[in-house]
């Protein structure tokens, strides 16, 4: 294995002092890496679970089909709005404080959520849900980057993180129908209690507290302004796919996000302990890998979307065999997270994005060879799986890439900065592919459905390739040196 040289401006990882020393994994660091990736992993299913019991739970609660989307929004609106103000909160008042403050919230919401009779109840369990999400994510990934130094270790407790929080997505959507068909919908939410229970009886014994010696004060303007500047355009992405592109419910919110993005920046230029230090922001390391990561989240996450039409609408599988089919890219993701880390280590961070952007746009492309009949699953299902490789290299070597040449005190800005990237990517992808398939569909029929899925395929393919280039011109290489 080889670890990543010295660090130029805005690249990826630096130098390690004794990298004999970094590349033990003790019985603590092990135990460190299991509660975290077990953490992230629940809060990727989390994601999903409930996909599959929406039609379920608004029938047994009573949402009107206009309100059962609010399910889903009230969760994603928070869980991507508030990841970066908490992801400082972290940095400044104790990583494992917010880790562990965040997980009893989760679980409490979660049983809340489960016991729910009426519609403003669970309303309220999934807003502290998302509460949660947003607070424990970035803190739990701040709390591996800073417990594992740059170079083997870091890539590797990355990649399984990648892996199982992609795996994570596909499980949640699978065990979301497999709960709802034999138990209950509300064990889509019950499921989360013993786990949080677990983590917080353990981690306090094994993970040590992070935080900076001196607190400088909370930057508050900030903090408004890009919360609700976030909330405005995350609120407008998912209105996307409700009322069309055109519509004034998804406009004025995008544009009023928009304003005070740039209100957000405006404050911090000048406040003295600013939310997101712009130098931070400025290197080419955290600024062009979070576009790679964003990119990656929106294209991967999306193809869900019109391979699920795809499988149902044209070919004419159950729900729950299009469910089954997608655990073939979760196979693709789980390989892709467990090679990353090696992968990085032969050839460096931004080749790892380069070519694993590659491979991802090349198999995303082949799905424009679909056709009506069922020997395209054949098809389907290797350019998933391949796809799916690409795409976690990919997201390994964004979160590699958007943590490293920074110091720890730093680590939970990054980390929360990559996880709203992951939020927003995952939120505005699938209302953006929605919304090019179903003004490119001409008609009615399975035809004119495939003809719409596979301009979205192909608006899909284009994106992948931009982040290809961006990455390609952007960052500058470290050189990796054999260990």
């Amino acid at each position: 294995m080889t670890v990543t040289g010295t660090e130029s401006p805005g690249t990826a990882p630096g130098p390690i002092a004794n990298p004999a020393a970094a590349a033990v994994l003790t019985p603590r660091l092990r135990l460190v890496l299991v509660l975290l990736l077990a953490t992230q992993f629940m809060l990727a299913v989390d994601f999903a679970v409930l996909n599959v019991a929406l039609p379920v739970i608004g029938e047994g609660l009573g949402f009107s089909m206009a309100n059962l989307p609010w399910i889903a929004t009230s969760f994603a609106l928070c869980a991507a709005g508030f990841t970066l103000l908490f992801g400082r909160v972290a940095d400044l008042f104790g990583r494992r404080r917010l880790f562990l403050g965040g997980l009893a919230v989760l679980g409490a919401a979660s049983l809340l959520g489960g016991l729910a009779q009426n519609q403003e109840t669970l309303i309220a369990a999934r807003v502290f849900q998302g509460l949660a999400t947003a607070a424990v994510t970035p803190a739990g990934l701040s709390l591996m980057t800073t417990s594992f130094p740059e170079g083997p270790l870091r890539a590797k407790a990355l990649g399984l993180n990648g892996a199982l929080m992609s795996t994570g997505f596909t499980t949640g959507a699978i065990l979301g129908g497999v709960l709802t068909d034999l138990l209950s919908w509300r064990w889509a939410f019950f499921i989360n209690v013993p786990v949080a229970l677990a983590v917080l009886v353990i981690a306090p014994r094994v993970i040590k507290e992070s935080r900076p010696d001196e607190r400088p004060r909370l930057d508050l303007p900030g903090a408004v302004s890009v919360t609700l500047g976030l909330l405005a355009v995350v609120f407008g992405l998912t209105r996307a796919g409700e009322r069309g592109w055109g519509s004034a419910d998804v406009l004025v919110p995008l544009a009023a996000g928009a304003v005070l993005l740039l209100v957000f920046y405006a404050v911090e230029r000048t406040v003295p302990a600013p939310l997101m230090p712009l130098g931070v922001l400025g290197k080419r390391s955290v600024a062009w890998g979070n576009v790679a990561g964003l990119i990656a989240f929106l294209t991967e996450t999306s193809l869900v979307f019109p391979l699920t039409l795809y499988l149902q609408d044209v070919l004419g599988f159950s729900p729950l065999a299009a469910g089954l089919s997608f655990g073939v890219l979760g196979a693709g993701t789980v390989l892709g997270g467990s090679t990353a880390p090696r992968v990085i280590g032969r050839i460096g961070s931004k080749r790892t994005l380069i070519v694993g952007g590659m491979l991802q746009a090349v198999f995303t492309a082949a799905l424009l060879g679909l056709g009506e009949d069922r020997s395209s699953m054949v098809l389907m299902l290797v350019a998933s799986f391949v796809g799916g490789v690409g795409n976690m290299l990919v997201i390994v070597g964004f979160m590699v890439t958007a943590t490293s040449g920074l110091a720890d005190h730093e680590q939970g800005l990054a980390t929360g900065l990559a996880t709203m990237i992951q939020q927003v990517g995952i939120t505005m992808g699938t209302p953006i592919m929605s919304a090019v398939a179903t003004a490119a569909m001409a008609g009615t029929g399975a035809s004119a459905v495939l003809g719409g899925l596979k301009v979205a395929i192909a608006v899909n393919a284009t994106l992948v390739l931009l982040g290809v280039l961006t990455s390609a011109l952007f960052l500058r290489s470290a050189r990796p040196t054999a260990r």
